[in-house]
This record gives C-alpha cells, sequence and structure tokens, in this order.
C-alpha cells in the first residue's frame, strides 16, 4: 500500500505545482521574438509593444529581432512553451501559410494566439509626376499599361506584395515586378522615379506623403487615416477589394500553459491602454488593437481566417516560395 499512497502523494504534488507557478508567472524577463529587421517595422512595434508591456505589468520585456521571413517564426515555434519567449509578428506571418511550400512550422497549430497589437492602414503610391489625378485612373493606368508599368515591393510576403497582388488583381493586369530587401530602398527608388507604383503602409510613407515627395491615391482601410485625411479609403474611391491592413500580433509557443497564456493575454490588454504607447503608434499611423481584437479568442479566429483571405489571392497570382 506504500506505493500507491507514495504515487498520490506525489500527484498531488505535481497537480498544486503546476497553479503555483501560473501564480508566480513570470520570475525572470521574457523575450519578445520580432519577426523582422531591426529598425523595421515589426522590430518598432515590437519594442514600443515591450515597453508599454513592462510600464504597465511591472515586469520586464525584451526584443530579440530577428530577420528574414521564416526564421524568427522557426525560432518562436521552437522556443521552450513556458511563457518566457514570444512571437511579434505581422500580417506576412499568415500569408506564409500558402506562400512557402514547405515550413519549418504551423502557422495554425505551432502557435499560441494571444491577441492582436496594431493596425495599419496601406497607402497606394506613385512617383512624383505621375499622370493619374485619382484612384480609378491609378487603376486604369495599370490596366492600360500593365508590364510597361514597375511595381516596387519589399520583398515575398511582406505588405507591400501583398497589397500589390489585390491591386493588380483590382486592375486585371499583371505590371512589372520591382523586389527590394526592405521598403527604405523601394521607397528611395520610387521618389527617384526609376519604378512607378508601390502599394506599402501608412507607417513608411507617411512622411513622403506629407512632403510631397510621392504621389498618394488612397489608403486601403476602413475609415480614413486621421494623419491623411485628404486621401479617400479604396471602398470610398470605387475599389473595396483593394483593402487590408497591416497588423501585427503576439504569439506563445503551442503547448504553452493555457493560465499562462491567458495571464499574457491580460498583459496584452493592459499594455493597449498604455497612454504612451498609444501616442508613439499615433504618431506612425497605426491603430492600437481594441480590448476584444487583443484576446485570445478573437485572434484565433482572426488568424484562421486571415490564412483562408490570402490563399487564394497567393494561389491566383502564383506566388510561391520553397
Amino acid at each position: 500500500m506504500s506505493i500507491p499512497r507514495r504515487a498520490a502523494l506525489a500527484g498531488i504534488g505535481l497537480g498544486l505545482a503546476a497553479p503555483a507557478f501560473a501564480q508566480g508567472f513570470p520570475t525572470r524577463p521574457i523575450t519578445i521574438i520580432a519577426a523582422g529587421a531591426a529598425g523595421g517595422p515589426t522590430d518598432t512595434v515590437t519594442r514600443i509593444l515591450a515597453d508599454a508591456l513592462t510600464r504597465s505589468s511591472g515586469h520586464d520585456f525584451v526584443v530579440e529581432s530577428i530577420g528574414g521571413a521564416t526564421v524568427g517564426p522557426q525560432r518562436g515555434a521552437m522556443a521552450r512553451p513556458d511563457g518566457y519567449t514570444l512571437l511579434c509578428n505581422n500580417i506576412g506571418f499568415a500569408a506564409s501559410a500558402t506562400l512557402y511550400r514547405r515550413l519549418p512550422y504551423s502557422v495554425l497549430e505551432s502557435f499560441a494566439p494571444l491577441g492582436l497589437v496594431s493596425d495599419a492602414a496601406m497607402t497606394l503610391n506613385a512617383r512624383p509626376g505621375y499622370p493619374a489625378k485619382d484612384l480609378a485612373e491609378y487603376v486604369g493606368k495599370l490596366k492600360a499599361e500593365g508590364e510597361k508599368l514597375n511595381l516596387a515591393h519589399a520583398g515575398l510576403g511582406s505588405a507591400a506584395h501583398l497589397c500589390g497582388m489585390l491591386l493588380q488583381q483590382a486592375a486585371g493586369a499583371q505590371a512589372t515586378t520591382v523586389v527590394f530587401r526592405g521598403t527604405g530602398p523601394a521607397i528611395a527608388e520610387l521618389m527617384a522615379g526609376r519604378v512607378d507604383l508601390l502599394c506599402d503602409q501608412a507607417t513608411n510613407t507617411l512622411p513622403f506623403i506629407k512632403e510631397n515627395r510621392i504621389a498618394a491615391y488612397a489608403v486601403t482601410s476602413p475609415q480614413r487615416v486621421p494623419e491623411l485625411p485628404h486621401l479617400p479609403t479604396t471602398a470610398e474611391a470605387g475599389f473595396p477589394s483593394i483593402a487590408m491592413s497591416t497588423w501585427h500580433a503576439l504569439y506563445a509557443p503551442a503547448g504553452t500553459p493555457e493560465d499562462i497564456q491567458r495571464a499574457l493575454s491580460a498583459m496584452l490588454r493592459g499594455a493597449m491602454r498604455d497612454q504612451k504607447l498609444r501616442q508613439r503608434f499615433a504618431e506612425l499611423a497605426t491603430a492600437p488593437a481594441t480590448e476584444e481584437r487583443a484576446s485570445i479568442a478573437f485572434h484565433t479566429r482572426f488568424l484562421a481566417e486571415e490564412v483562408a483571405r490570402w490563399r487564394p489571392i497567393i494561389q491566383a497570382a502564383g506566388a510561391f516560395a520553397d
């Protein structure tokens, strides 16, 4: 009888250990992997988020930036599922489920969604002096000239790449795609007039639009961007199919205990109320996630919907990578 009794006591001990661990979580700094190069949009959003999480929760959050579309997520998927290594990624994460024929992880199964972080509108842009007075002429010129026009984007799976697909499908034409290693070089070539078109997030294009260094025709968000009130939405301009936002979201590795997931998601919602975060996001023409969007339930549903949304768009464009 002594052996079963010891086993029972051990079982009781193990049963008590998990809640005690969750109640004491965290006891050391939490690392957020920013799935993007240092200084890029995802890195910037992640660092603003980490600072806000540290202020609002009283616990330390640090950022590790990892470039490469799949490298950061792979690191996040392989991390120990104890809540101390998280991943912040953008809309390209959902698209990667279709873009890449082989991934070292599953977008929908290797991660535990904790909540959305932010949304930024895209702007439809052209080189200075581009001969189109509104979005109808902008799309019409692409339809008429197709491959004669150069369309820039910042790499496979980038928000600019995805938005460019929507633009070309709306026009029913294919431009000549020019791929850059990042948004900075793409905008520089647009300003110099060496490429014709670019669709990129307002976070990146805002200062150049305000300085009239690039032309802008519309924003892809449901509402106008307060920092660019003169630009209509694509729906207002008659092209509702060119609609998207560049969202960022927070993930833990799959298998992270549910009570720790809930604790992290609650910290995220607290960070969304941080006034400094809200101010910094506003400066970047980015909206913090609402209470609902920064939740596990919403994020889980939203991620599956985004994977499903982009699959036929990417397949129709034939945009795949090994």
